[in-house]
């Protein structure tokens, strides 16, 4: 029989977390009394209000992030916003709201910042003569097109400089709002300076609705990945996270999916979870999945070494053992069969361009 999750410990609607776990950095917490109730002049108890997401200014003086990591290799990252408010419960970039005296849990899917310069930040960088066109992720952090964009317009903002440079830019998403964006990345398709990675972690529209709720569905990310293809926008899928335990026998029919849709490449990344992400996961599987719970953390343990986490480059992304071996050849082998990962997606830096020169006075910079 399957235990009932325990209602107060129910994320509010749209919301992947109740929790507000102890910031690493700080050396005092508060916590809400779980027993603690507020009446009205009638004695009737009043329910605390849902969390409304706050917006922040991000006074950044740069735009550009240089990463390198034995993982990922080299390159440039721009990430408009911090926090998301896709409130995905597994997320490994939730740890990164602790350098701001927040926390990894309800903080990081309700305080978000803003980075309201990102544009003329970019243009700025893009226009100086040592940027020589580098290939730019957007974003390698939180999800460039969450909620958040609908309003602030930030991605497409810096998509419509980088179409004006012809800069190379390589976007991951979750989200089917990037459609909205096809006239400027059909653009830069044109000049072989643009490409979309879709990350689809399940088929299951129900189990996507609780594991990502603010995040677009399941179908809906089919639908964006067809759109961009049919536009002339070369399209990969990131399978990620996989959740051993939860998801990873959904790999064959996802892949089988984003295949159909017309994605030509795919990769896949294991459930991380570092620092207070594992407090966030391991209550949303309590509230969602309490069946399941001890199969996933048994899986991840056999996957990281008898830990829930290890941190380790080459370990991180992927784990190691036999398990770790099984996910990666039932992933090839589907890949294999679904037609995926026969060529590459490449992005070109050979249309760079400053507005007002030519390719010749790059040349002679």
């Amino acid at each position: 029989m399957t235990p009932s999750p325990d209602p107060t410990r129910l994320p509010a609607p749209g919301r992947g977390t109740v929790l507000n776990p102890a910031n690493r950095f700080e050396p005092l917490t508060v916590e809400a009394d779980p027993d603690y109730a507020e009446f009205d002049e009638h004695g009737v108890p009043v329910e605390r209000p849902h969390p409304r997401t706050q917006f922040y200014e991000d006074g950044t003086e740069t735009i550009l992030n240089r990463y390198d990591s034995p993982d990922l290799g080299a390159g440039w990252g721009l990430n408009p916003y911090r926090g998301c408010e896709h409130g995905c419960a597994y997320c490994f970039a939730r740890p990164f709201h602790e350098y701001l005296g927040w926390s990894s849990g309800l903080d990081f899917e309700t305080k978000i910042l803003v980075k309201t310069r990102a544009p003329a930040l970019l243009r700025a960088e893009l226009a100086s003569h040592r940027w020589r066109g580098e290939p730019v992720a957007l974003s390698g952090v939180t999800d460039c097109y969450q909620p958040a964009e609908r309003r602030f317009r930030l991605t497409r903002a810096c998509l419509e400089v980088m179409a004006e440079f012809r800069q190379p830019v390589g976007i991951i998403t979750k989200n089917f709002l990037v459609t909205r964006d096809l006239d400027l990345l059909t653009e830069l398709a044109r000049h072989d300076c643009a490409m979309v990675y879709v990350s689809v972690t399940t088929l299951d529209t129900a189990l996507a609705g609780k594991l990502e709720p603010r995040a677009a569905r399941p179908e809906h990310r089919l639908r964006a990945i067809q759109m961009l293809v049919d536009a002339g926008v070369p399209v990969g899928v990131m399978v990620a996270p996989i959740i051993p335990g939860l998801t990873d026998h959904e790999v064959p029919a996802i892949l089988d999916a984003v295949a159909a849709a017309g994605a030509r490449r795919a990769n896949y990344v294991v459930l991380r979870l570092p620092y207070a992400v594992k407090d966030v996961f391991l209550a949303w599987l309590d509230a969602h999945a309490p069946s399941k719970k001890d199969r996933v953390v048994a899986r991840l343990r056999e996957l990281r070494g008898g830990k829930l986490y290890d941190a380790t480059f080459g370990a991180r992304l992927r784990g190691e053992g036999i398990f770790a071996e099984q996910i990666k050849q039932l992933f090839a082998v589907s890949a294999r069969r679904a037609g995926l990962n026969r060529e590459d997606i490449k992005l070109s830096t050979a249309h760079f361009r400053h507005p007002g020169g030519t390719q010749l006075d790059m040349a002679l910079l």
